[in-house]
């Protein structure tokens, strides 16, 4: 059997702990709040990790995969210890772990904007994240209202485009983004993903 020259790239847990471990670790405490917990939850992200690659299984994106890891772990351990914790708060990790590679996509969205021409990308902005009616940007930037919606349709397609250009990307089978990563050649990302 020919094994996958990326899987061992992937896997190499020391390596890979070296680069996230402190990341992770910060991942950890700002959502459990206490270093004994958070010194415990990545213990069991390590074992995780270790078992899944010993697997020889391959994974596409690696970071997006440890934190999801790390994510599930924190979920894992909030639901065993449930008769400590409010269904309130197990409700509010489990939501936080669905969410959060659209989480971090999303901060990548209005500087995406930026690339698109300005005749797209001012009504798309107006409609998509400030929330304002079609028919109100059209007066506000002087054009029918045919127009304003065209503008916007093609501002969503263009902006798609160039989400695909720039990042990788997984989705589950309901659309939703399960896991997110800017692309080493999309330079302006890179910039921007070196500054959160």
């Amino acid at each position: 059997m020919r094994e996958n020259p990326e899987i061992k790239m992937n896997c190499d847990v020391p390596q890979l702990w070296f680069e996230h471990k402190n990341e992770l670790r910060n991942f950890i405490l700002k959502r459990v709040k206490d270093n004994d917990l958070t010194d415990d939850i990545l213990q069991d992200v390590l074992i995780k990790v270790y078992n899944f690659c010993i697997s020889k299984s391959g994974v596409s994106n690696i970071r997006s995969w440890l934190f999801q890891i790390a994510q599930n772990t924190i979920t894992d351990h909030y639901r065993k210890n449930s008769k400590n914790i409010s269904q309130d708060t197990i409700n509010e990790i489990i939501e936080e772990d669905e969410n959060l590679a659209f989480f971090d996509a999303i901060n990548y969205i209005k500087p995406m904007l930026e690339f698109l021409p300005k005749e797209y990308s001012e009504p798309l902005k107006l409609a998509d994240i400030d929330g304002i009616k079609q028919a109100e940007i059209a007066k506000k930037l002087n054009l029918t209202l045919t127009a304003t919606k065209s503008r916007i349709q093609r501002a969503r397609k263009l902006l798609k485009a160039e989400f695909i250009t720039c990042c990788n990307f997984e989705t589950d089978k309901s659309g939703n983004i399960i896991s997110f990563e800017i692309k080493d050649s999309c330079l302006p990302l890179q910039k921007i993903k070196n500054n959160l």
